[in-house]
């Protein structure tokens, strides 16, 4: 099976430091791979990387056969990768229905003069963004707060949220940054379940940064671990789990749980 997302040598300096050097990875189909490391390793930068918010100092990027480096996030997003955000980026003053409403609108063909006259092309486009945006609050359990305000929701529920708005774009890879950051164990617990839910519903491949470790062994196919932005490690979470380097530069301790 051919790689849907292939990275080689991806490099990126700022000034004199480099923050990610000669990063790798081949992401087949379906797959969900985890990307750890502690604080400060590079992990964001690769995801930034890859969306378009950085351009990569050299190496290369190619998705589904294309070489996308470079390009802009909006482009990326449209070739079919989706991601979320470590800091949360909600339009708080508009309600959770609006906000995946937003991201439904990103596929709409119809022209801006077609919407400004409300023609029925792009009414129909409309209806069937809000009907989807319905469909997606199903999935990640918030149809119950449609109309609330998405910058009132608790932690946990606006990055539900970020999730839902994400799938709108109607991804074939999604990249998660932290989505367990500052949730209790139950509604981790319930996040792992929505991940698994997801990519199995839609079809989707995942990479996901994480430092919850029961997400990371519960649910990861293999691991790569980065360090000083380097990579020292990657195989399966039981190889991980034991190996020394990691144990040394991620944790300072003999286990990973």
């Amino acid at each position: 099976m051919s790689s849907l997302l292939s990275i080689s040598k991806l490099t990126m300096e700022f000034g004199g430091l480099t923050a990610v050097n000669e990063f790798a990875l081949e992401l087949l189909p379906g797959e969900l791979v985890g990307l750890i490391g502690p604080n400060g390793a590079g992990k964001t930068t690769v995801f930034n990387m890859i969306t378009g918010n950085l351009v990569p100092t050299r190496g290369t990027i190619v998705f589904a056969g294309n070489p996308i480096n470079g390009e802009k996030p909006h482009r990326i997003t449209a070739r079919g990768i989706a991601r979320t955000f470590q800091n949360i980026r909600l339009f708080t003053d508009l309600t959770v229905l609006e906000n995946v409403m937003v991201s439904c609108h990103f596929r709409v063909r119809s022209s801006f003069l077609s919407a400004i006259l409300g023609l029925p092309g792009y009414q129909r486009e409309a209806k069937a963004g809000e009907e989807a945006s319905w469909d997606l609050l199903n999935v990640v359990g918030l149809p119950h707060l449609a109309r609330e305000k998405a910058g009132g929701l608790p932690y946990g529920q606006q990055r539900r949220l970020e999730i839902a708005r994400a799938l709108a774009t109607r991804p074939e890879v999604i990249l998660l940054d932290e989505p367990a950051a500052g949730m209790n164990p139950a509604e981790t617990e319930s996040l792992i379940q929505l991940i698994l839910k997801i990519r199995r519903e839609y079809g989707l491949t995942v990479l996901l940064i994480e430092h919850d470790m029961t997400v990371v062994m519960g649910i990861c196919e293999r691991l790569k671990v980065l360090d000083y932005g380097h990579t020292i490690a990657e195989g399966t979470p039981e190889e991980i789990q034991n190996n020394e380097r990691v144990i040394q530069a991620y944790l300072g301790e003999r286990r990973l749980a």
